[in-house]
């Protein structure tokens, strides 16, 4: 009587987890903050579920904060979407419910937008472009998911890849120019005063890239391929 009691559990459990992930709909970027304690999803969540979920965020507002700071070192981008503010364009990538599939980019996202946003005949909001391709990118990797539930799985090639891509993003941010040999966008800044904060919120999101990249390697037993590129000729990775 008690392993049948034990059985149902489990399937109420699995059903549970099951409509839970069902119910979850792929979004702009994963879900802000942490579950209360008596929440209920509690239930059909993993203690890697909750790891994976806090590298998530935590990259996602390094990448925000990208967005914040190429548009106040190029704010004729944000100015081409009619925003009325920074803040405002920044919300527009971040906050709304688009998918990360806007009608501005022509739906391009990923690698797409990406290229988009390097090339130099491109007239739109350049950061808008950039931005989501390398945050819906890492959605991308993520298996495009708001949260992690128990039935729920990540693939350690696609995290290690979605890594190097945003190195190599990083290395065109800096070296991608127009016909008249001026960058397409101000990063870093060298001189007087030096600013490397692009830099380091780059660093950040590679690093936690590349730990999840390696506890998910460990807990699957699937071997990554990793692989050593020139970043002046290096191809994007795939990532799904």
């Amino acid at each position: 009587m008690a392993a049948e009691r034990k059985r149902w559990r489990c399937l109420l459990l699995v059903m549970v987890a099951a409509g839970l992930t069902a119910c979850s709909s792929p979004g702009t970027g994963p879900k802000p903050g942490r579950l209360p304690g008596f929440a209920a999803q509690h239930l059909v969540k993993t203690d890697f579920n909750r790891f994976a979920e806090a590298h998530q965020q935590r990259i996602f507002i390094s990448l925000r904060r990208l967005a914040e700071k190429l548009y106040k070192r190029n704010p004729r981008e944000w100015r081409k979407s009619d925003a009325r503010s920074v803040d405002a364009a920044v919300s527009r990538i971040f906050d709304e419910p688009h998918g990360w599939r806007l009608e501005s980019l022509g739906y391009r996202r990923d690698l797409d937008a990406l290229t988009v946003a390097l090339h130099p005949a491109y007239r739109g909001d350049r950061v808008q472009a950039y931005i989501v391709g390398l945050a819906s990118m890492v959605q991308s990797a993520f298996g495009d998911r708001e949260e992690f539930y128990l039935l729920d799985d990540l693939d350690a090639q696609h995290l290690y890849n979605a890594a190097r891509n945003v190195e190599i993003a990083a290395w065109k941010l800096g070296n991608a120019t127009g016909a008249d040999g001026h960058l397409l966008l101000l990063s870093n800044e060298m001189g007087d005063v030096t600013n490397l904060s692009f830099e380091r919120d780059f660093g950040r999101v590679i690093g936690l890239l590349e730990a999840l990249s390696d506890v998910v390697e460990e807990k699957t037993e699937r071997t990554v391929t990793r692989v050593v590129q020139n970043l002046a000729t290096a191809v994007f990775l795939p990532v799904y």
